[in-house]
């Protein structure tokens, strides 16, 4: 199979990065295509434990090509940092580390504005990671983005740079902020291109020939579908597409070469910052489910919010991204629970009986719809040392069955922990 496409199907952070690691072994390219450092994920493998921003999961095998794509914006000081922190476990990243010139750097005023943005709306604010990455990716389509092409040019990128801080800075002083010095922020991203150049080569000639000789391309989608600036519930969503469909243009493939989606979804739900969340539990089963999950972002170190497994959100993003396989995570975080509920569609006040699909609103009549449930019983015994789906206990393969069935969707893999090895591969 030429290319595999390993996606999120809620709101992020549903363990997307293991399953990157898990399939990484069989192949040639891992790359990322969307988003930036907003997007972290852990792997735990043999070399340790490590919290990535940018950096695809391939790194830990010595035959796999890294890929950040064009579609990718980069912090230059988070992947300094990564690079570091990888060669340090023992791995090498040369030769096998490919940074696309044409990805959009984020600059120090990116950060600045997006901090100003939260700050004016206040009791509005949409929750940002506060890593800049709106704000580089406006830039980017309005055609004020520095790229990695433009350092490689000094002069070139002192012309752009004084272009964008004659822009920046007035912004940035009209509410309150100090405005940023040239030089300073000149040198600082020239010394990080310098750290970075080895590294920075355009693959789309690697990806082109590896689909000719039928090698294996991994795509590792940053963030979740719910999160999608055309399809999540804007505008509490990020500034890029998470969807497999972006890979084509994120990364310079054709669609024809994405013949697997994997779709990974949690065995609960899960949002980090603001926005509509139907099945959200602010109560003590919603505080059960975060800690026995140990519900905190990657990036940011905040709390995520929990809630029970929406079918109807899952049924959607598979769909929209072709998903034909589901990865559920974290099933043993609902050892301990008595019951379980699975949302099952909306229903909106004042509307009757008529059960609404997440497609049919935004994110205003998101926040006021009421979420319809079956129940399910629990298992109440832990299926962490499970390694075969028939080890499970039957109420939690009956669980398993359920989300199968409402989704649409055959759950291929089921992870029953954080390590590697924690994982029953269903068919």
């Amino acid at each position: 199979m030429a290319v595999t496409a390993v996606v999120g199907l809620q709101w992020g952070d549903e363990a997307k990065g293991k399953f990157v690691d898990l399939l990484s072994p069989q192949a040639d390219i891992v790359a990322r295509f969307n988003g930036g450092d907003n997007a972290g994920h852990t792997v735990i493998n043999s070399y340790g434990c490590f919290k990535l921003r940018l950096t695809p999961n391939g790194f830990s095998n010595p035959k796999t090509v890294c890929v950040i794509g064009p579609g990718v914006v980069v912090n230059p000081a988070t992947l300094i940092d990564e690079i570091g922190m990888i060669e340090r476990s023992g791995l090498s990243l040369q030769g096998r580390l490919w940074v696309s010139p044409r990805c959009n750097i984020v600059m120090p005023y990116h950060r600045l504005i997006e901090s100003v943005y939260e700050q004016v709306r206040a009791g509005g604010r949409t929750g940002t990671t506060g890593r800049g990455i709106g704000p580089v990716f406006a830039d980017k389509v309005s055609y004020n983005g520095i790229r990695f092409f433009d350092l490689a040019d000094p002069a070139l990128f002192a012309n752009k740079l004084r272009l964008q801080l004659a822009i920046k800075n007035p912004f940035l002083q009209a509410f309150g902020q100090s405005p940023l010095d040239f030089e300073a922020v000149y040198n600082e991203t020239l010394q990080q291109y310098a750290r970075l150049s080895e590294y920075v080569r355009e693959s789309f000639g690697l990806v082109q020939e590896t689909l000719a000789s039928q090698g294996q391309v991994l795509l590792e989608g940053a963030q979740g579908a719910l999160l999608d600036n055309n399809w999540g519930t804007y505008p509490f969503c990020t500034a890029s597409h998470p969807l497999a469909g972006e890979a084509c243009a994120g990364l310079g493939i054709a669609p024809r070469w994405i013949q697997r989606v994997v779709g990974v979804t949690k065995a609960y739900t899960t949002r980090v910052g603001a926005g509509p969340m139907p099945t959200e539990l602010s109560d003590a089963t919603g505080e059960k489910l975060q800690k026995a999950g140990q519900e905190f972002g990657t990036v940011t170190g905040r709390a995520r919010r929990c809630g029970w497994f929406d079918s109807e959100l899952v049924h959607f993003t598979a769909q929209l991204n072709g998903a034909g396989e589901l990865a559920l995570t974290k099933l043993d975080v609902l050892d301990e629970f008595p019951g379980l509920k699975i949302c099952t569609g909306y229903r909106m006040p004042d509307t009757g009986d008529r059960l609404w699909h997440y497609w049919e609103l935004d994110a205003h009549r998101l926040e006021a719809c009421l979420p319809v449930y079956i129940d399910m019983e629990g298992w109440q015994q832990s299926t962490q040392s499970a390694r075969q789906f028939s080890a499970l206990p039957p109420r939690a393969q009956a669980y398993v069955h359920k989300i199968e069935e409402l989704t649409n969707t055959p759950v291929r893999y089921v992870s029953v922990g954080p390590e590697r090895e924690a994982t029953i591969e269903v068919y």
